[in-house]
């Protein structure tokens, strides 16, 4: 397949990349500086511009590029540099797919469990109906910019992605040194659940979907979410480390900012992959305990 991957620098999108060409794939990085590199197409979101012909011909596109949601403090002007970046670029990208002679299969476009707000115990699929709340918003609006593509046939699909756990980047990174010198622990009560998948099964479901005929939503999640207490007991017994010290929440509200500490560390999502599945997708770590087992090497 001749693939294009924008985000392809970021923590999904470049091991995206690395499989794609170890499984033969031709690949074109949608990138924002023209650095002359071979394989490439530069587009540039705030002018509207985007290198039409190196799209043409594609198998499949997939959208991972967007403002890191936990970079900066949620001020008003980050909250929309936030949004901008999904719905500005995803409408740049889906428009210029709709318009080109030969334009690909499928667009694989992202999008976040957030789409669902905070919702406590209820178990969730992609028939649940969203939200509330800033990143339900941004999620709607994202998968909401891609219409044009839709529009000329592409078939689309958004991944509606959980917390991808890798030892070298995303969350884990930041908790493993604490939980690592023994004062990792759950973040204020613990029972906000915490709907995860490893980066292995997270690259795995993108380039399962490249070749399946599904469309629309498509929770990337692990079939087993846990609580925020959960994961950190499972993270210390993995590590053989304790687990006994809670983090207050007014530690984190105070640091980030409240609303910034809530949608990412005390607000949850109990979010199950059923459309993944019953497309005959196998989770490699299917288990929290799995996945750390495997990534951590114990």
């Amino acid at each position: 397949m001749r693939v294009a991957v924008t985000g392809s620098s970021g923590f999904i999108g470049g091991e995206l990349v690395r499989s794609l060409r170890a499984d033969g794939h031709d690949v074109v990085r949608v990138v924002r500086s023209d650095d002359g590199a071979a394989g490439t197409a530069r587009w540039d979101i705030d002018a509207g511009e985007i290198d039409a012909a190196a799209l043409e011909g594609l198998d499949g596109v997939v959208h991972l590029a967007g403002e890191g949601i936990g970079d900066k403090r949620w001020t008003r002007d980050q909250k929309r540099r936030i949004l901008e970046s999904r719905t500005r670029g995803t409408t740049l990208l889906a428009t210029t797919l709709a318009g080109l002679d030969a334009p690909p299969r499928v667009l694989v476009s992202g999008s976040a469990i957030g789409y669902y707000g905070d919702r406590g115990d209820e178990e969730l699929d992609e028939e649940s109906a969203p939200g509330t709340g800033f990143l339900s918003e941004v999620a709607q609006q994202w998968e909401a910019s891609t219409a044009p593509a839709a529009a000329a046939g592409v078939r689309v699909a958004h991944l509606r992605t959980g917390i991808v756990l890798a030892p070298k980047g995303g969350v884990l990174a930041k908790f493993l040194p604490l939980f690592k010198f023994g004062v990792g622990g759950r973040f204020g009560p613990g029972t906000q659940w915490m709907s995860w998948i490893s980066l292995d099964d997270e690259v795995s479901a993108i380039m399962h979907l490249l070749t399946s005929d599904v469309t629309g939503a498509v929770n990337l999640t692990a079939p087993a979410p846990v609580t925020n207490a959960e994961l950190a007991d499972t993270l210390g017994d993995v590590l053989h480390r304790p687990t006994i010290l809670p983090v207050p929440a007014f530690g984190p509200r105070l640091l980030l900012g409240g609303e910034r500490a809530n949608g990412l560390l005390f607000e949850g999502q109990r979010v199950l992959p059923r459309v993944l599945q019953g497309d005959g997708f196998v989770h490699a770590h299917p288990t929290l305990s799995d996945c750390l087992h495997a990534i951590l090497g114990r």
